[in-house]
């Protein structure tokens, strides 16, 4: 039985990735910020529509050092709808998540609730934008400036996309992207920080690379998160690609809607207005009581089948059994219930129509 997966690595040719390195050979040039690392950095500013980039050697470690960068303290507004990376990079700055609800429409953090969180503590608001839905940008912006908060957005859902017109890692004091083997883009493992004050990228400089400035000074205590050159790499290759990656994906994600738009107790994404969308994941939830069955047994079918969907984002990082007793999930009552009713289908450029259409009617079956 030939196996689908919930996502498939998006990848050049051979022979395009072979010509993109095949001058590392001739250099021994393998890290440290060398020719395709600066190569990608120009690239990506052009591509996203912003004005510097850092890239590091995974999303997780851009977000955990950006909120280094910032210094903060005390507590950080974020949703437990979100991968385990962005409540565990709270924490272990040694910050405590204070979590909010989301909206039971696009599933990401319901502004409205955010301001009745704030206390003397509060420090930043991180939101995190799901499934390539965007953030109520506006209203987080006038609540940050209200309170003097700073605002980190995890965008790694988000890549490519834009807001009226305007590049999404131009919101916010910084956005976080990912470009792990999973996501629309990759490069193998990856990650980059997009900020608006120009000054944090020479902090986040510093954090990635030991705080290294020169042969003899070190005048800082970082880490080590630098992109290697073979990341670099594919990343130029797949952005020369990244269009056409996303024109397949939005044809399998139009098949979904058109064979599940009209089933009852079957919820799937919409559009949402002024956001142009990279098609990264397709959620649907599901209602036992109307549809018949509930997610768990749709995801066994599926996968009864060979095809593999993911329960995505489940659990919520607040149940996580790292936070046990620490965090109760049922203080986000509607990111709760999602979680225990969302299942991801698989999408990917190459996957195919005929493909979407197997799922759908296995679905429907």
């Amino acid at each position: 039985m030939k196996q689908i997966l919930v996502t498939r690595s998006s990848m050049p040719s051979f022979e395009e990735y072979a010509d993109e390195i095949k001058e590392l050979w001739d250099t021994h040039w393998l890290t440290n910020m060398g020719v395709k690392h600066k190569q990608f950095q120009k690239k990506l500013c052009e591509y996203l529509k912003v004005n510097n980039i850092e890239l590091l050697t995974n999303g997780h470690m851009a977000l955990e050092l950006t909120l280094q960068a910032m210094e903060l303290s005390g507590e950080v507004i974020t949703t437990p709808y979100t991968f385990a990376s962005t409540t565990h990079a709270i924490v272990r700055n040694g910050l405590t998540p204070v979590f909010c609800d989301i909206k039971p429409d696009d599933y990401t953090i319901d502004a409205d609730k955010i301001e009745a969180l704030i206390t003397d503590k509060t420090s930043a608001i991180l939101p995190v934008h799901v499934y390539g839905n965007i953030c109520e940008i506006e209203k987080i912006e006038k609540l940050a400036e209200k309170y003097n908060l700073k605002v980190v957005y995890d965008a790694a859902h988000t890549f490519g996309e834009t807001y009226k017109g305007i590049g999404v890692g131009n919101f916010g004091d910084a956005s976080i992207f990912s470009f792990h083997a999973t996501k629309v883009f990759n490069t193998i493992e990856g990650g980059a920080v997009c900020f608006k004050d120009e000054k944090y990228s020479a902090k986040i400089y510093d954090l990635k690379n030991f705080g290294i400035h020169g042969p003899e000074t070190v005048s800082g205590i970082g880490a080590n998160a630098k992109m290697n050159e073979f990341c670099a790499a594919m990343g130029l290759c797949n952005l020369r690609h990244i269009d056409d990656e996303i024109a397949a994906r939005k044809k399998i994600y139009d098949k979904y809607c058109e064979l599940l738009a009209d089933v009852k107790g079957v919820c799937i994404p919409s559009a949402q207005k002024d956001v142009k969308n990279n098609y990264a994941y397709f959620p649907v939830v599901f209602d036992e009581d109307k549809f018949g069955k509930s997610r768990d047994e749709v995801a066994e079918e599926l996968l009864s089948e060979g095809i593999f969907a993911r329960k995505y984002f489940y659990p919520i990082t607040s149940a996580f059994d790292c936070y046990k007793d620490r965090f109760n999930p049922l203080d986000t009552p509607i990111a709760y219930d999602v979680s225990k009713r969302v299942l991801t289908l698989p999408i990917y450029g190459e996957l195919g129509e005929e493909n979407a259409e197997k799922i759908c009617r296995i679905i429907l079956k």
